[in-house]
């Protein structure tokens, strides 16, 4: 079935005065500035908001995966999908994701974001100081400036940001994940989420 390119108008950056009667759509669109695989202007962007504690996230991410595996192969030369990763934490329900979000940021500085980020969701129930620094010493991480970094907390303005980006699009709780600028509401199946990629890419 062919995909065509998304509508432009799914990433116009909303006023805060419009916000309200659009709660379903992405406020911030994917740029630069974030963490993402594939390419921006790639017909399928997925936007998920989430973080490495919540088992839930983890399952997201593996239904990500799948949907990036699946069309990979329908498409093996083409860049159908581009995935986008923003911070969304509740300190309250998961104490230790902050800091898990924040050795996945200290990881990026060392170009080794996505790496991190399958390690952690890979290692979810092993989130305690001692097993981060590990993670950085498999990936074979500055250990002095990755740990430099963290005491000083380079990074909590950068995942702050990213939570407010969630809350101006109605985030309220992880995972979240919006389809070409659009609220996913469904169920977390890897046939709906396909079924609905494939409707919003038309």
């Amino acid at each position: 079935m062919a995909i065509t390119l998304c509508h432009e108008k799914s990433f116009l950056l909303k006023s805060p005065m419009n916000q309200d009667s659009n709660p379903n759509q992405l406020f911030v669109p994917p740029s630069q500035r974030d963490h993402y695989q594939g390419i921006l202007s790639a017909p399928i962007v997925l936007v998920e908001y989430g973080n490495y504690q919540s088992p839930q996230c983890g399952e997201v991410h593996r239904l990500i995966q799948a949907i990036q595996q699946h069309f990979d192969s329908m498409f093996p030369e083409e860049n159908r999908v581009c995935v986008v990763f923003r911070h969304f934490i509740q300190n309250s329900i998961y104490p230790q994701a902050h800091k898990a979000a924040e050795v996945a940021e200290a990881a990026a500085a060392q170009g080794q974001f996505w790496q991190m980020h399958e390690m952690l969701f890979t290692h979810q129930h092993a989130l305690d100081n001692g097993y981060l620094v590990e993670y950085a010493n498999r990936l074979e991480l500055d250990i002095s400036q990755f740990l430099q970094d963290l005491s000083k907390r380079m990074y909590v303005d950068r995942i702050n940001e990213d939570i407010e980006s969630g809350h101006h699009s109605g985030v309220i709780t992880a995972p979240a994940l919006f389809i070409n600028g659009i609220r996913y509401s469904g169920r977390w199946s890897l046939e709906q989420l396909i079924a609905t990629i494939v409707s919003a890419s038309h």
